[in-house]
């Protein structure tokens, strides 16, 4: 049976027992009892119990329970389509993909899945979720499939966005995993986005910006590395509670308070929120990066962090602190040139800014030896504790670093 074709057997069934696709070179099915235990074993992955709503611990009992008594159930009552995702020449199970909380007076469903440990990293879910999505618009008539997922499972929008949805926003407080957050992603797709996927990798694979970047942040932050012009060796690291103390140092500097925006007193419950909430919230999101900058004896010297523009993605916004003990030593401009390096390279960035209150010359400095080049004064363009004041504004490029990108 040739890569491409969908196969509904004429004597279908309520119960679903007799829908076979064959597409993309996967068998996709309704679950038999004989599943339970390849769905037991699956299961037990720990990525698979955080991102999805499977029991946890997951028994053999919850399996038996899946394949014997609740997918069957869905198929007859028409309100779910789960399949199991099998290689067709083999029988081995690979996947789960199928429709759930399918509303036949909206034509609309949600689509889910996850992909066995043993079957990563071949493109199952993704082929698995278009044949999914196809059937069901030329066999169930939908004519919208929606996706939902936790904020931070980029695993999962790589998956849809691979498939052709559109990553449409933010669901605050969708249906949060007890270990989770609150809030989720939201997209769709349309029939018509199923061909404009297909163009799309045709010219851009998985390369297209959004794919790239839920790769990127569907892994652990990296460690930078960097070096002082003195020679100093230097990480960039996340942030984390070792961070604390110096932080709080660091934001109480008359300095510091006079030139950022830092709370003023600075408590440590705010080092506490910046560490534990913000920097992680930021990578969780995909929208940058902070930083500790450390020495190479793990001293605390300062953070930066890179922050994508919510209306341009392909402009990011620095900032820095870097502690009083740590100034003068060159270790900001060394640590600004690899993190817009990592912007550049990783994200695809085609331009990082940056802005400081007029007269933070320190500041200036830094980026200007980075490579930064003055653009201008921006007029009342920050606050300053509740005053509008004039901004420097600069901005580095990926040629100004020698860095060639497909940026745009």
């Amino acid at each position: 049976m040739s890569t491409g074709e969908t196969v509904k057997r004429t004597n279908q069934t309520d119960q679903g027992d007799a829908v076979r696709i064959v597409e993309e070179g996967l068998l996709l099915r309704p679950w038999r009892p004989e599943d339970a235990e390849d769905v037991y074993r699956a299961c037990q992955d720990p990525d698979i119990q955080r991102w999805t709503t499977v029991p946890t611990p997951y028994r053999r009992e919850d399996a038996t329970r899946f394949v014997t008594e609740l997918s069957p159930r869905a198929w007859a009552a028409g309100t779910g389509a789960p399949f199991a995702v099998c290689d067709p020449r083999t029988g081995e199970l690979l996947a789960s993909c199928g429709l759930i909380s399918i509303d036949p007076v909206l034509r609309s469903a949600e689509v889910g899945y996850w992909t066995a440990p043993w079957a990563r990293g071949r493109g199952v879910a993704t082929r698995a979720t278009r044949a999914v999505c196809r059937w069901a618009f030329r066999e169930r008539g939908l004519r919208r499939v929606v996706w939902q997922a936790e904020v931070g499972n980029h695993a999962s929008r790589l998956v849809a966005l691979r498939a052709g949805f559109r990553i449409e926003g933010l669901l605050r407080l969708a249906d949060p995993h007890p270990r989770g957050v609150a809030d989720g992603w939201i997209g769709s797709l349309l029939p018509a986005d199923l061909a404009d996927a297909r163009a799309a990798r045709d010219r851009a694979g998985p390369r297209s910006l959004e794919a790239r970047r839920a790769s990127v942040f569907g892994a652990p932050q990296p460690v930078l590395f960097a070096r002082s012009a003195a020679g100093t060796e230097l990480r960039l690291r996340p942030l984390d509670e070792g961070d604390l103390d110096p932080i709080v140092r660091t934001c109480r500097d008359p300095e510091t308070l006079r030139w950022t925006s830092v709370p003023d007193p600075y408590q440590r419950s705010d080092a506490e929120y910046f560490v534990r909430e913000h920097a992680p919230a930021v990578w969780r999101r995909g929208g940058g990066a902070a930083f500790a900058i450390v020495d190479d004896a793990d001293a605390y010297a300062g953070v930066v962090e890179l922050r994508v523009s919510p209306t341009d993605p392909l402009v990011a916004d620095l900032g820095f602190v870097v502690a009083p003990w740590a100034r003068g030593r060159g270790y900001c401009p060394a640590a600004v040139v690899a993190v817009c390096t990592w912007g550049f390279t990783a994200l695809g960035l085609a331009r990082i800014e940056w802005r400081a209150h007029v007269g933070n010359t320190r500041s200036r400095r830094a980026v200007e030896k980075a490579g930064f080049r003055l653009e201008g004064t921006a007029r009342h363009a920050l606050d300053l504790r509740g005053t509008r004041t004039d901004a420097w504004v600069a901005a580095l490029l990926p040629d100004d670093l020698g860095i060639a990108t497909d940026a745009g």
